[in-house]
């Protein structure tokens, strides 16, 4: 490929190649600067481009090192820092560029304009130290504290470092894993990385590298010269600012990064890493000149050179239009005087006067290539036609015609898998490969490869066709991406998932009852591999009473399922063989059958209930939904779409949307709102507490900020004058949304044209409330928001009495809380605060006993001088604690103290980190609704559950504590309700009689029951509830098919994966699966092979009526149920043309055919299902 000659001060444009062409051009590029001792830095218009680079250049060019330098993904003047991994990323990614430990750096552009700390900063403060050198523990310290690394008692994020006897735990920025350097006297002994989390070690290191612990130095003299430079360029009192104050005590305050020019005499830019101007220190660096200079410099390389990719102008313009209008927003605030954006970021002309200094290639996004260009040239169309004969009838042409090899490359080993069964399919089975070398070296003319390359080209030079998923599937990998994130959380899998099931817990098999889970057992059944070795099985090992043992092989997980109603210990046991399980079944089936005739009453009587069947306009909406400034995640998006179209059916709705705190259970609530307004109704928001209240109505106000709409409020935070306008307003109607706590509910309040009642955290009203709260159900809409329902509205909901909206799916980029449980003490409690304030953030600490929250105040004084600490109480006069929780979104205080009254829905996006006290003495769904007030942002949260002695807790106590500890995921809001079901048992919904029934025969299997009943009573139909439920196809593919020990070690995951594939209802979940397997653990062993073929061929049989599959090497036997939903001629034509398949009996076909490969068997049964032609579909929903 013939790159043009690039010299600095000259610009050489080229315009932008086909597909992705611009990486391999690029990559060309590199591998030519690489062997001309210049770094390649590629500065991209669009933040995209430079992700996707990084991923392609690397399949071009593995041998290149390619670093991407992140942004700092916050506004400019936004007052909360980046998040550490960022900064850490960013500091490592700098170090790399002036040691030229890479020959690819890739710059957003608006990231290029921000001005740095000087390379002379970077030198000064980074340090190595290896093993067997000697090492001076306060001289460690020193330098440490020196870098900004702060000390701590347990290492958990990057910046930070603990020591313990001989032993310093250290968790260097840009470091993926922390260290633990083990001390002899005063050499090093040792130095091993360890998991933070489980904080055991993991493997040795000859040496560690510690980078500083953020962007600008925090010791004495870096304080110093900051504060008086800030007296020298800010105007106004510097002791009004909270910033300058907080530089005096060594915490660096958050948005502190937009004030970096105040720490150094000169700031650098991207480009005086980039080499090519002088090598000596910048003035005002930590490092003499010198030695030490050449060293921070560039190292005596040649100026790198500069690729600027796409259009830049545009991105310079609209960032400093954006940062101008933040500047003169900002501006004048004497706690947060702002710098001038001339001092913090380069101008457009400043940018290429820097970048003239080296040469430059641009890639002109505007001129499209020739279309006839010799080296890069479009693919014609390939798309898949789904359903048609051929799905890759377009492909299979494209191979004949073409004179050019073809690789196919899917995104990731998953997709790479679940793609070659597809093409396997239709007849095509191209050999895989590892890279696009061994590829090129080969002579195959169709291959398949793993490669994140976003879309296909064809390279006329070397002969090769890149054909990805984007030309097969027409979609882009951003919406096929999309789509795999936004898989909507299914309810019953939720449920059903076998994940946290444990050796001793009681499951329920739908035939033999109820047992305790053992564990997962390999067992020899006597059958001999092609290779003549003993092929084992797994099986779930279950034991029932008399020690009698049951083996359930793993395919068979359909008929397991968790055994819920009461504690565990409290489960009955049945005995295998003894007719105790049907008697239990027999009389659960009876009261299901009555039951199941009550609910369809219900049903009925809330169908012919006419509610108001809402109108609205799409426009209006669709303007409405843009302002919420997230993207709404698939589960969100689904409960939103239910919930609207409850709203416009006549029926009234009764909805409960259950999502974990903060996953955008208000979004739903608002759009509701807004139909209802647009619909002519009036809007009632009914909330536990008074600053719930508050909170909702500040959202409510700032959405419909746009909209003639009235809001009012009725609470304690409002006088009595304003309350009693309030009440006139809505009985008039000249209100239109109401919030409210449970004086909404009392007699004196009189709606006009109420048509939509939403009350979040249903579970903190009383009985009184919910019994006001049913009469309006009758003619309302009623919509219910809640993160932790209790088991009976669980139940409820579960049973189909209330409609159920999940939203399961965290927001992206949010993190997991870590959560600690420890015995009190000052120590832990000065660490958990302080970990927080030095990264600018802020704390709750929770004290839920009024009459001494003084006394505590008084003892966080002493151990934290360096917090600003407010109170926040129940019993405080209303207008003081409006003040307050103002004040603290504000940041005027950084911990705010206070009782449980925050435990319900305040939403402050810096607050990280919670501690409470006395932990032992909440509930579980308290202790989650507490921790879920951090954790807001894309910061990682902390929890510090805090009791007085962790050895005397009691059995409940600490079984709550151990709960809420192991449900760190995101979304665990609905398990625990379950966990908590389980432990408390559902009690009936309907009727008196408590659940003795259910209690027999498990809380899932009832409901299953209940569900077919429902079904079958709709239809017409008795039902036989003793029929087995879940009759599904049986598949014997005579070979091992499990998930292998040494492939997948976890009990629990693999446990979990054979559940879900025993569950799966169509062939797109089992891809999904699979994908998912393949990502997890690499490539498929034969049996984890065979086990997803069995799951596939049961999918793909169930709507043929098929009974039983069994594939023998040299015989296989489909067998059909009776009258199976399949057109008879075709069963005889298959006969005449294949002299290989016969009848063997009306139900039976006997296919004789030798095929040692349990893979050939199960393709060879699927093409004879696939010539049977599609099945009738009156039996395909049974």
């Amino acid at each position: 490929m013939d790159l043009p000659k690039l010299n600095p001060g000259k610009r050489h444009a080229l315009p932008r190649p086909a597909g992705s062409a611009d990486a391999l051009l690029l990559a060309r590029l590199a591998q030519r600067d690489k062997t001309g001792n210049r770094l390649t830095a590629i500065v991209t218009a669009d933040a995209n481009d430079a992700q996707r680079l990084m991923e392609e250049i690397a399949f071009f060019a593995p041998e290149l090192r390619c670093a991407l330098f992140p942004d700092w993904e916050t506004l400019p003047y936004d007052t909360f820092s980046p998040h550490q991994d960022l900064i850490s990323e960013r500091l490592a990614t700098l170090w790399r560029i002036s040691q030229r430990e890479v020959d690819v750096v890739i710059v957003p552009a608006t990231t290029a304009l921000y001005r740095l700390a000087p390379p002379g900063f970077l030198a000064g403060y980074t340090f190595h130290f290896k093993v067997r050198q000697k090492l001076n523990e306060a001289k460690l310290r020193a330098q440490l504290l020196l870098a900004g690394y702060s000390h701590v008692t347990q290492v958990v994020s990057p910046g930070e470092y603990a020591v313990r006897g001989g032993l310093i735990d250290l968790f260097p920025m840009g470091s993926p894993v922390p260290y633990r350097v083990d001390l002899f006297d005063d050499e090093i002994d040792s130095i091993r990385t360890f998991d933070p989390d489980s904080q055991r070690s993991l493997y040795p290191v000859p040496e560690v590298r510690l980078l500083p612990g953020r962007e600008f130095p925090m010791d004495d003299d870096a304080r110093a010269k900051f504060r008086s430079r800030w007296r020298e360029l800010l105007d106004g009192d510097p002791t009004k600012s909270r910033i300058y104050k907080d530089i005096g005590n060594g915490v660096a305050t958050a948005g502190i990064e937009y004030y970096l020019p105040l720490f150094f005499d000169e700031t650098a830019t991207v480009f005086d890493y980039l080499g090519g101007g002088t090598a000596g220190p910048p003035q005002g660096s930590a490092l003499p000149s010198g030695d030490g200079g050449r060293e921070a410099g560039a190292k005596g390389h040649f100026p790198a050179t500069v690729v600027l990719h796409g259009d830049l102008e545009p991105a310079f313009a609209r960032f400093w239009q954006d940062t101008k209008d933040r500047y003169r927003l900002v501006q004048g605030d004497p706690e947060h005087p702002a710098l001038p954006p001339q001092a913090l970021f380069l101008s457009a002309e400043q940018f290429y006067a820097r970048a003239n200094e080296h040469p430059q290639l641009a890639i002109r996004p505007a001129i499209e290539d020739v279309a006839d260009s010799a080296l890069f040239q479009k693919l014609g169309e390939l798309s898949v036609v789904r359903g048609a004969e051929d799905p890759l009838a377009r492909l299979k042409a494209h191979l004949q015609s073409t004179p050019q090899r073809v690789l196919l490359l899917a995104e990731s080993d998953g997709r790479r898998e679940s793609l070659l069964d597809f093409l396997r399919a239709s007849g095509l089975n191209p050999p895989v490969f590892d890279s696009l070398q061994e590829f090129q070296s080969s002579t195959e003319p169709l291959g398949i490869a793993t490669a994140a390359l976003a879309t296909g080209f064809s390279w006329l030079e070397e002969g090769l066709d890149f054909v990805t998923e984007t030309e097969l599937f027409a979609a882009g990998p951003t919406t096929r991406r999309r789509k795999k994130q936004e898989q909507v959380s299914d309810v019953e899998a939720l449920i059903k998932d076998l994940s946290e099931l444990n050796v001793g817990d009681p499951v329920v098999h739908s035939a033999h009852g109820i047992g305790r889970y053992r564990g997962l057992i390999h067992l020899d059944l006597g059958q001999l591999q092609p290779d003549g070795t003993h092929a084992v099985q797994e099986f779930l090992h279950l034991e029932y009473a008399d020690k009698a043992v049951l083996y359930v092989p793993v395919s068979q997980l359909h008929q397991i399922s968790r055994y819920t109603g009461v504690s565990a210990d409290e489960a009955p046991l049945h005995k295998l063989g003894s007719g105790q399980w049907e008697k239990a079944r027999r009389r659960a089936a009876e009261q299901v059958r009555d039951s199941a005739a009550e609910l369809l009453n219900i049903y009925a009587r809330r169908a012919a209930r006419e509610g108001h069947a809402f109108r609205y306009s799409a426009q209006d909406y669709e303007t409405f939904a843009n302002d919420f400034g997230f993207e709404e995640t698939a589960d969100q998006s689904a409960a939103i779409h239910a919930v609207i179209q409850d709203m416009i059916s006549p029926r009234p709705m009764d909805r409960l949307v259950c999502g974990d705190v903060g996953f955008g259970k208000t979004e739903v609530a608002l759009r509701a709102a807004f139909i209802a307004i647009t619909g002519g109704k009036q809007v009632a928001f009914l909330a536990p507490t008074t600053l719930l209240a508050e909170q909702h109505y500040q959202t409510l106000v700032d959405r419909f900020a746009k909209w003639p709409v009235k809001v009012a409020q009725v609470s304690r935070f409002r006088s009595g004058k304003e309350v009693t306008a309030s009440l006139k307003g809505i009985a008039d109607g000249t209100i239109d949304i109401v919030v409210g706590t449970h004086k909404l509910l009392s007699e004196s309040t009189k709606f006009r044209n109420l048509g939509l009642l939403i009350i979040d955290e249903e579970h903190r009203f009383g009985v009184r409330h919910k019994e006001a709260m049913k009469a309006l159900r009758a003619e309302v809409d009623v919509l219910t928001l809640t993160a932790t329902p209790i088991p009976r509205t669980l139940g409820m909901a579960l049973e189909g009495l209330r409609d159920l909206s999940v939203i399961a799916t965290a927001p992206q980029r949010r993190l997991a809380i870590k959560t600690f449980v420890r015995t009190e003490g000052n120590g832990v409690i000065r660490e958990a605060v302080l970990r927080e304030l030095k990264r600018g953030g802020q704390v709750y600490f929770l004290h839920n006993e009024v009459e001494t929250i003084e006394n505590r105040r008084q003892k966080l004084e002493e151990i934290l001088p360096e917090a600003r600490i407010a109170v926040a109480h129940g019993q405080m006069p209303e207008r003081e604690l409006e003040r307050v929780m103002r004040d603290f979104v504000a940041q005027r205080y950084n911990l705010l103290l206070c009782s449980t009254i925050i435990e319900t829905g305040i939403d402050v996006p810096t607050a990280n980190t919670i501690v409470m006290s006395r932990a032992d003495k909440f509930g579980l769904a308290q202790l989650h609704q507490l921790r879920g007030r951090v954790g807001r942002s894309h910061h990682q949260a902390y929890a510090y559950l805090m009791v007085p002695d962790l050895e005397g807790l009691t059995k409940h106590a600490s079984q709550r504590l151990e709960a809420i500890q192991q449900m760190e995921e995101l979304g665990s809001g609905f398990y625990l309700a379950m966990h908590d079901l389980e432990i408390r048992g559902a009690g009936e919904v309907l009727g008196e009689n408590q659940s003795g029934n259910m209690m027999e025969i498990g809380f899932q299997l009832y409901n299953e029951m209940l569900g077919e009943a429902v079904r079958c009573l709709k239809a017409g139909i008795e039902p036989d509830l003793l029929a087995p439920l879940n009759a599904t196809t049986e598949i014997n593919l005579h070979a091992p098919a499990l998930l292998p020990d040494d492939y997948c070690g976890d009990v629990h995951l693999r446990l979990s994966f054979y559940k879900k594939l025993a569950t799966a209802k169509n062939t797109d979940q089992i891809d999904a699966l699979l994908e998912e397997i393949v990502d997890r653990f690499g490539k498929l062993p034969t049996q984890a092979q065979t086990l997803i073929d069995v799951h596939r061929l049961r999918v793909i049989a169930r709507p043929y009526g098929v009974v039983k599959v069994d594939a023998a090497p040299g015989v296989i036997h489909i067998t059909f149920k009776k009258d199976p939903p399949i057109d008879s001629m075709r069963i005889i034509e298959l006969i005449q043309k294949n002299r290989h398949i016969k009848l063997a009996s009306n139900e039976k076909l006997r296919i004789e055919r030798d095929l040692p490969d349990p893979k050939a068997r199960a393709q060879m049964v699927r093409d004879v299902l696939r010539s049977l032609g599609q099945p009738t579909t009156e039996t395909m929903t049974a």
